[in-house]
Formats: structure tokens, sequence, C-alpha cells
């Protein structure tokens, strides 16, 4: 892994296909976040995902603010990561390990940032792990339960 990376892993009780159409489902990527920050998909979002789709969310981090982003990595029920203006990835990735049962990673990925030597300064990497974690617990309730 990247040193300019921080990853969550939690196996799910639901097959891969089900968890994928949710993830690439811009308009519930509220129910899932855990940081807290992702109040709604815009009214433009399209209803799944693809590599290359755009798609804007209004957020709030002590202040309310919208980001756009767009699909740069996607293998259909594997793989999806999307970027915005920031340069910087939010990646999940998805493993079976039985018929009903998978293998979820979430990463975020500073790498490619504009500004990515400042993540570390500003938090950002711890913060992003618990928030991740949370995500993951979100996603398998929503799925589990």
């Amino acid at each position: 892994m990247n040193k300019r990376q921080v990853s969550a892993t939690r196996n799910i009780r639901a097959n891969s296909d089900t968890i994928f159409d949710l993830l690439a489902d811009p308009r519930k990527h509220s129910l899932i976040d855990g940081s807290g920050t992702v109040v709604a998909s815009k009214t433009d979002a399209p209803e799944r995902l693809s590599l290359g789709a755009r798609f804007g969310m209004d957020m709030r981090m002590s202040l309310t603010y919208k980001v756009q982003n767009e699909v740069v990595e996607f293998e259909d029920g594997r793989l999806i990561a999307w970027r915005h203006g920031g340069g910087h990835r939010w990646r999940w990735q998805l493993e079976p390990v039985g018929e009903q049962e998978t293998r979820v990673t979430e990463t975020f990925d500073w790498s490619t940032a504009k500004i990515g030597v400042l993540f570390p300064l500003l938090g950002f990497p711890s913060r992003n792990k618990v928030a991740m974690e949370k995500s993951l617990e979100r996603l398998a309730n929503l799925l589990e339960h």
C-alpha cells in the first residue's frame, strides 16, 4: 500500500453485487457515510455510476460546501473510486469470500491530491480511518439487518 493511503476493511454478510449496487448509487452515499460530512447527492447525479461519470454532493464539515466528483476507477461489482477537484480519491474494493459474504475495503488515497503534503498535518488520514470504519459499520447495518 502507498504511504499516502489509509484503508479500513470489514467482511459484510451480503453478496458483492448487492453491495456494489449501493456504492454505485450516489443518491445513497449519505446513508453509508461514517464521517457525517455527506449531506446529499445533487439532483443531477446519475442513478448508477460508471467510469467517467460525474456527480455532485452537498457536504458539511463545519461549513456547508459542494463537491463535484468523477469516477476514475471502475470494475463492475468489484471496484469503484472517485475523486473531486482536490485530486484525492475514495476507493471501494469488494472481494467475495463466499456466496453471501464480501470483504469490503474503503481507501482514502491522497497520493494524487494537489495539496497531499498537508493532509497528514491536518489530521485527515487518522480522522478518515475512523470515519471509514464507521462507514463500513453503516454499510453492514444496512445490508445485514
